[in-house]
């Protein structure tokens, strides 16, 4: 029966190695501190794990989910590229006003709206390729300003609610987003292309095609990463063309790299380094840490705290625009709610919080978030039979994951308060 047992045990090591080697680090550090008897690294231990909780729950799901979906190596990284390259510039807007200390702006997806609506505008006037990308970021900026200026006068009226205050604004905005595009375009706004237009000959449509722009930036600069065999197949079926064309001898496989995508992504975190050193991004850092100490030292807050929200809103258009030329559709009504919601998640499941956000946070969320999305239906198939758990599962986590960063932020203020009067007692103490 013991041999059973052992054996059972090896087999599931053998099969799921990365989720064994998890455990066993998890293990082996919670081993040592106990070991040590020292009541300061054991803490420090559970800071550390507390901190970093969400995306060790989600390397342990990735490690069962991907054997279970049975993908291909060269099938998930082309679909982690593509969607890193989709997703990224939306969740990097969202780090400027947490380093503002206005925490997750929902109303990012104020910005997302202006993007949409450039959109609309050149799908009418029939701008298609990069000009046309360049046109609707044109068209969204000033709509992305006057928003962004309006939720950031919204919220310094709102200080300490601002993610309840413009979570609920976003609604608002909403609102008139559709009341703008469902019955002003074609009566009031004209729009001359019938294909945008419902049948009674105002609204737009619920479903538009981005044809002319679809993947014009991501295919701009055509990049190949391919095994050896799979980089041949492709230079004899293509010819030796304008792409980069990378061998790699062990890979097996042929994958897309949407390097224009990237390189933009890349220059828009090069930005967010130079500006945490500007002048304005040291104030927003010193606002962040303490508003009163900042008043105090002369820093126009609540003027520093818009120009954080409108900074965000419009790359948060800028975001949207990119997101949708690599989707290729346009969904007029539902597009915004979907960005804004995800790439919060993403946000956080990257080890992110509500007053602590990196580049890297960016970047770990984008491909734990989304290869719990590659892998979740299949996966739940393969193991229930059911690919809609999956699914489920996706929602759930999108949705539990906010919740869940919502308590701790709130469960981490109610513990430093606490010490702060245990330190003041303290002191009075001795001073008595």
């Amino acid at each position: 029966m013991m041999n059973e047992i052992m054996n059972q045990a090896i087999t599931f090591a053998l099969n799921n190695a990365v989720l064994a080697a998890v455990i066993g680090i998890i293990a082996l550090v919670i081993i040592l501190a106990l070991l040590m008897g020292s009541g300061r690294i054991f803490r420090k231990l559970f800071d550390l794990m507390a901190n970093n909780a969400v995306p060790a729950i989600f390397i342990i799901i990735s490690a069962f989910a991907i054997p279970l979906s049975g993908y291909s190596a060269s099938y998930l990284v082309q679909e982690l590229l593509t969607r890193i390259g989709r997703n990224s510039f939306l969740i990097l807007s969202l780090l400027i006003p947490i380093m503002a200390g206005m925490g997750l702006n929902f109303g990012m997806v104020l910005g997302a709206m202006a993007g949409q609506i450039g959109l609309l505008m050149i799908c009418d006037w029939g701008v298609v390729g990069i000009p046309g990308m360049i046109l609707a970021c044109l068209v969204g900026t000033p709509i992305a300003v006057i928003l962004g200026i309006f939720c950031g006068a919204v919220l310094n009226r709102a200080k300490g609610r601002e993610m309840v205050t413009s979570y609920i604004l976003g609604f608002f905005i909403n609102g008139v987003y559709q009341l703008v595009v469902l019955y002003f375009m074609g009566w009031i706004i004209p729009i001359t292309n019938p294909a945008l237009l419902l049948s009674r000959g105002y609204g737009v449509r619920n479903a538009v095609s981005l044809l002319g722009i679809r993947g014009v930036l991501d295919n701009l600069i055509p990049s190949i990463v391919a095994g050896t065999t799979q980089g041949q197949q492709f230079l004899s079926a293509n010819g030796s063309g304008a792409f980069f064309l990378v061998h790699i001898p062990f890979f097996d496989g042929a994958v897309r790299i949407p390097l224009a995508t990237l390189i933009v992504i890349a220059l828009f975190c090069a930005f967010i380094v130079w500006f945490r050193r500007t002048k304005l991004g040291q104030d927003m850092r010193a606002i962040g840490q303490s508003q009163s100490v900042a008043d105090s030292a002369g820093i126009a807050v609540n003027r520093t705290r818009i120009i954080a929200i409108v900074i965000s809103t419009v790359l948060a258009c800028y975001g949207q625009i990119i997101y949708l030329q690599n989707m290729g559709t346009l969904n007029t009504y539902n597009s915004h709610d979907q960005a804004g919601m995800f790439s919060i998640a993403a946000l956080l499941i990257g080890g992110a919080s509500v007053s602590r956000a990196s580049i890297a946070n960016v970047f770990v969320g984008v491909i734990l978030f989304h290869l719990m999305f590659i892998v979740a239906p299949v996966a739940g198939k393969n193991l229930i039979g059911d690919a809609q758990i999956g699914e489920y599962f996706r929602v759930f986590v999108s949705y539990g994951i906010i919740a869940i960063a919502l308590v701790l932020h709130a469960w981490k203020r109610n513990r430093e308060r606490e010490a702060a009067r245990r330190s003041l007692r303290g002191n009075r103490g001795g001073d008595n």
